[in-house]
């Protein structure tokens, strides 16, 4: 099967020049620590341990935990399949400065785009619309700083982070349409006051 080599904007190569000179071992081991909050299979065993809670629930938490659960195996499903379309080599593939200042390798060399963190952290994004105001926002936040990770440790281009990013709000978006969640509104008109 044929690959699509992607290549990296200049932007992209600007942003991780600037990462590999200005970051350090102990920066680099903080955020290898963070951008385990936004892997695949601690979100899946996140996402099954939310959908056997629901169980027992009502209506509305046990669709929220089938969406819950749809959507992480989705966000895990798709990233592989496009990878394996895509050819993208990992910045830390193509820096000596970074690794002197504590990047270390991850992933395959040519599987930067997209980024699967960022998909799984747009789909949480997305998915948390119709919470109240706080919480929304607070959890936006950290989805958004968990997929900014994946930048500051050269795993990906930040363009394959905003591509991720944007795949997952869509994923989930589309996904709503089969699960029928936040389908009532009831929440979300809530929020309209918020």
């Amino acid at each position: 099967m044929a690959h699509v080599t992607v290549k990296p904007t200049k932007a992209d190569v600007r942003i991780a020049r600037t990462v590999a000179r200005n970051t350090n071992h102990r920066a680099e081991i903080m955020a290898r620590g963070l951008t385990w909050g936004a892997d695949e299979k601690i979100l899946l065993v996140l996402a099954t341990a939310g959908w056997l809670a629901t169980r027992t629930q009502g209506e509305a938490l046990r669709r929220a935990g089938n969406h819950a659960l749809l959507v992480t195996v989705a966000a895990s499903l798709l990233p592989h399949g496009m990878k394996s379309l895509f050819d993208q080599t990992r910045p830390d593939r193509r820096t000596v400065l970074g690794h002197i200042h504590g990047i270390s390798f991850s992933g395959e060399r040519e599987d930067a785009f997209p980024s699967g963190h960022a998909l799984h952290m747009g789909a949480l994004a997305s998915a948390v619309g119709p919470l109240p105001r706080g919480p929304r926002q607070a959890i936006r936040a950290l989805a958004i700083g968990l997929s900014l990770t994946r930048v500051a440790v050269l795993a990906h281009w930040a363009s394959d982070v905003v591509t991720g990013f944007v795949l997952g709000a869509m994923l989930e978006r589309i996904l709503r349409l089969w699960t029928g969640y936040a389908a009532d509104g009831s929440m979300e008109s809530r929020n309209a006051d918020n």
